[in-house]
């Protein structure tokens, strides 16, 4: 048998959300607690998957590589590249 305490809080809620939140239980045939249950469990569950590390996207970029004449490691062809255009 499995037990489940449930703990009775007073809670403060904008008297807006309170009225819609009831709309919205009697419309689905639920209750107040139901909804409020759910809403806490889904502010739990996004809480926790943002603690999780971050993932760095994949940002790679299909291609052919470095042009040789810049893989062989010369800065000379490089540099001309970059400033191609630019100055006398």
């Amino acid at each position: 048998m499995i037990w489940l305490a449930h703990m009775k809080t007073t809670v403060e809620i904008a008297e807006d959300l309170f009225a819609r939140t009831r709309e919205v239980a009697r419309r689905e045939g639920t209750t107040l607690r139901a909804l409020i249950e759910e809403g806490l469990q889904a502010a739990l569950a996004r809480r926790t998957q943002r603690k999780t590390s971050y993932q760095w996207p994949d940002l790679s970029v299909t291609g052919e590589g470095l042009d040789p004449e810049i893989e062989e490691g010369s800065w000379e062809p490089l540099r001309d590249r970059i400033y191609a255009g630019r100055g006398a």
